[in-house]
This record gives structure tokens, sequence and C-alpha cells, in this order.
């Protein structure tokens, strides 16, 4: 596996965690604050760690949200083989990262790869 498909996979799995907890915040209309709430402190928490700006921010809680509903859409499709659902991700991956990299300065992109590798290191 290429070093590339492994950094996809790696910022995946950071949004992936946090997006079990979205999309069964965002499915219950009940929750839609809390879904809210838990996408600012993501967005707050990358601010801190890359040095974002308020627009950056704003737009990067848009892009959590927007992001973790599509990826689960995939991981709760039944019909989809391993292969296909690991294609669909880095699909989704390369999609993000692509708006990431037009939201965020190069300084700020490479970090963030570098910190989600790290997390996913951990897990």
């Amino acid at each position: 596996m290429k070093t590339q498909h492994k950094i996809a996979i790696i910022g995946a799995a950071g949004f992936l965690a946090a997006g079990f907890v979205f999309s069964h915040f965002y499915l219950h209309r009940k929750s839609r604050k809390e879904l809210l709430e838990i996408a600012r402190e993501l967005a707050y928490t990358w601010k801190r760690e890359l040095e974002l700006d308020f627009e950056q921010t704003g737009k990067l809680e848009d892009l959590i949200i927007e992001y973790t509903l599509k990826k689960n859409e995939i991981l709760n499709t039944t019909a989809l083989h391993e292969d296909e659902i690991i294609f669909k991700l880095k699909e989704i991956q390369k999609a993000e990262h692509r708006k990431l990299q037009k939201l965020m300065s190069k300084k700020q992109f490479e970090k963030y790869l570098e910190l989600n590798k790290k997390i996913s290191r951990k897990s």
C-alpha cells in the first residue's frame, strides 16, 4: 500500500471516530443541537492545533459535518463489500483533502496530516 493511501486512510480514521457520533445525532432531529456542538468542538480543537482563523474554523466545522455524513452513509451500506467500502472511503477522503487544502495553508495542511497520522497510530 502506498504511503499516500495510508495517509488518506489515517486521515479518514480521525474523522470516522467522530463520524459515528455525528451521524447518530444528525439522524435524530432532537439532537441537532448536540451535533452542532460536537462539530464546533472538533473544529475549535483543530483551530488550536493548526492555528486556524475564524473563517477557516467555521468552514472546517461545515466540512466535518458534510464528510462525516458521507462516510457514514457508505459505512452503513450493507450491500457493499469491504473492498468497495475502502475504495469509496478513499475517494471521499481525496475530495475532503482537496477541500481542506483549499481551506488551509500548506503548512496547516501538512500539520493536519501529521496529527492525523499520530492519532491513528495511537488507536
